[in-house]
């Protein structure tokens, strides 16, 4: 999560030699990916987690977790694997990449703003949030098109941006997104002693949002020449945070500037498709089932959208105090042609 809301993370040594020490089991195989065309499926989604040093502890069972779920066809994870006010090193990285590659359903991983662009704070170890979002490409997406845990084929649209995919199940199109908090990173980074976004970010950011605006025109487009049933599309940021409401964005909508592009292609994209939209969100932590940009909302006037009935937005739970996950099921390709996706929120028990 960006802006002020930051949890601590204490006594992060000794639970990152617990995950580090967990037994990686055999690579799985994606049996799952193959399953008939007419089947139901479902899949789970995480995100902003694991937030502090109790919650590290327990992220090896709650993947353990995860993979007793054999029915899922894979696991999203949304962002921000750590919480905002944690150290940046390539030690806690690395700690989190043996915890995703002991998933025996493929992830499906995009990252926050927690481990890259607000890795400027003195309290994250003041780095250089270009040289984090490298460090994490290199080690999460060394294998593009690759999925981690177990292997399902993804597109990568872009080379550039290897966290970008989108790949299709039973004729529902998914498309994932490295869209950030703090501003679709926007916001100077103080933490390096700076008040203004410096060349080098504003670059990274255009061209990012850009490939971002690409996909997502890209998605809609083959999702209705295809007659997709359901288009599902996955970010970090919450770009319909209550809390962005609560501090101004209504009276000050440079706010949410960063976010504008994206939003103008998803409203752009839901209404010429026609058909269902789904958004998986995290950042904001606190669950949210809504339709940000249905009438009468207040972020139509914040974005200059007419109304996208058809979007439907849902925040998945975390960060410290989070104890679930969600599990989305599909309905299979034969079913009714409503309702296409529909959800659980599922508490962990075993951590």
């Amino acid at each position: 999560m960006s802006l002020s809301r930051t949890v601590p993370l204490l006594g992060v040594a000794a639970a990152l030699a617990l995950i580090v020490s967990t037994t990686l089991p055999a690579q799985a195989t994606p049996g799952s990916s193959d399953a008939p065309h007419d089947e139901s499926f479902s899949f789970a989604v995480i995100g902003d987690v694991p937030y502090g040093s109790d919650q590290v502890a327990r992220f090896p069972a709650m993947v353990s977790e995860l993979n007793e779920q054999e029915e899922l066809r894979f696991v999203s994870h949304l962002g921000d694997i750590k919480a905002g006010s944690a150290q940046c090193t390539d030690e806690y990285f690395a700690a989190i990449k043996a915890q995703f590659d002991r998933f025996e359903a493929p992830l499906v991983y995009t990252p926050g703003d927690n481990e890259w662009v607000d890795c400027h704070r003195v309290n994250n170890g003041s780095y250089d949030p270009l040289e984090r979002l490298d460090a994490l490409r290199s080690l999460f997406f060394s294998n593009p098109g690759k999925t981690l845990g177990a292997n399902m084929p993804v597109a990568v649209p872009d080379s550039d941006l290897p966290e970008n995919v989108t790949f299709g199940v039973q004729r529902v199109a998914f498309s994932v997104l490295n869209v950030q908090g703090s501003n679709n990173s926007l916001m100077p980074w103080s933490g390096l002693g700076l008040t203004e976004p410096t060349v080098a970010q504003l670059e990274e950011v255009a061209s990012r949002t850009a490939a971002d605006v690409e996909q997502l025109e890209r998605t809609f487009a083959d999702a209705k020449a295809t007659n997709a049933r359901a288009v599902v599309v996955m970010t970090q940021a919450d770009m319909f945070d209550p809390y962005l409401l609560g501090i101004g964005a209504a009276e000050n909508p440079e706010l949410v500037s960063g976010f504008r592009p994206i939003v103008d292609a998803l409203a752009k994209g839901s209404r010429e498709f026609g058909g269902e939209v789904y958004l998986f969100n995290g950042d904001s932590h606190i669950y949210n089932d809504d339709s940000p940009l249905a009438t009468g909302s207040p972020w139509l006037e914040i974005y200059g959208q007419d109304s996208v009935e058809n979007l439907r937005r849902v925040t998945v739970e975390g960060a410290a105090t989070s104890n679930e996950w969600l599990r989305v099921a599909v309905q299979p390709n034969s079913g009714p042609g409503e309702g296409v996706l529909s959800w659980e929120r599922v508490p962990y028990t075993e951590s």
